[in-house]
């Protein structure tokens, strides 16, 4: 949404000839204070703002001085068709409680408070995990059924086809997975551990395209660290799977092969992780909205293909 549309015009505006015990005098006429006030903007006859006087300027400052003198000149401030979600970066950036909406021209307009700005991000955030999950940001625990069953049947019906096409890796490899029952018992722990690590990824990418911290010349960076820590968790992970397999079965093809089938997996979930997000966003499509359901499809049907694929080069 646009900053025009939830800036409140209860503000307090002084003139920068008045001094701080003028500026003193009309707060303590006011009936009743503009929530979450830190500061009075100070603007000259037309109304363009000049600068801020911090409320905490008003108690230090002697009272014949003069506003201009004490008011901050370096002032954050947003123009009513700036977005709400560059406001909250903002708000997070600077600290900020409160801060002046103007024109283009400098006019001051109105003034956006923080507790407007994190009901945003709330929203934002709710909608954000719904859509993760593939639902829509109208549904809520007590929607009537039929509605709530209608939201997710597009994603349903995604998820079940990606599933289907899991299957058919998986009956790609029966008569391996007949002749090595191992396969079958190890099998999910491939894709359950890299969907884990995926999912991870995606949450990161997905928080950082929010908050404004992945741009097209940090793209290659941020897949080569996650490249880098799956390769580390892989390793890691992947040594103790295999000893599991190993200890349970005494076969030390069999532990290799897991081993080797996680470690593919892992960069595989990491690449999924960073490249699924950033491409439904470069698409103009909200990457929150079924990454999840897409990743797993991607990470479960690899990681199937690689472990039986390898095992029935190696072990068959």
């Amino acid at each position: 949404g646009q900053i025009g549309r939830i800036m409140s015009n209860e503000m307090v505006i002084v003139s920068q000839h008045m001094t701080i015990q003028q500026a003193t005098e009309l707060l303590r006429d006011l009936e009743e204070l503009p929530i979450h006030l830190d500061k009075l903007f100070v603007t000259d006859q037309r109304k363009i703002l000049k600068g801020v006087v911090p409320l905490k300027s008003l108690l230090r400052g002697k009272p014949d001085t003069l506003v201009s003198e004490v008011m901050a000149t370096d002032v954050v401030t947003f123009l009513p068709e700036d977005t709400a979600d560059h406001a909250g970066l903002a708000f997070e950036r600077y600290d900020l409680v409160s801060a002046p909406v103007i024109s283009e021209r400098g006019r001051l307009l109105g003034r956006l408070t923080v507790d407007v700005v994190m009901d945003h991000i709330r929203d934002e955030s709710n909608d954000d995990t719904l859509n993760m999950a593939g639902l829509k940001d109208d549904e809520d625990l007590f929607s009537p059924v039929i509605d709530s069953a209608r939201n997710r049947w597009m994603w349903l019906g995604i998820n079940l086809f990606t599933a289907f096409i899991a299957t058919q890796v998986i009956i790609a490899f029966e008569q391996t997975l007949s002749e090595l029952i191992a396969l079958a018992v190890l099998m999910p722990i491939v894709a359950s551990i890299g969907g884990n690590s995926g999912n991870q990824t995606t949450a990161l990418v997905i928080r950082g395209l929010a908050l404004d911290q992945i741009k097209k010349d940090n793209h290659l960076h941020l897949l080569l660290k996650e490249i880098n820590i799956a390769l580390l968790n892989s390793v890691v992970w992947g040594t103790v799977v295999g000893l599991f397999a190993y200890i349970l079965y005494g076969d030390i093809m069999l532990s290799t092969v897991i081993t080797v089938a996680m470690m593919l997996n892992f960069m595989i979930a990491a690449i999924a992780g960073v490249a699924i997000p950033l491409t439904l966003e470069r698409i103009g499509r909200d990457p929150a909205l079924g990454s999840s359901i897409l990743l797993t499809a991607t990470v479960d049907s690899m990681g199937f293909f690689i472990f039986l694929g390898l095992a029935t080069i190696i072990l068959v």
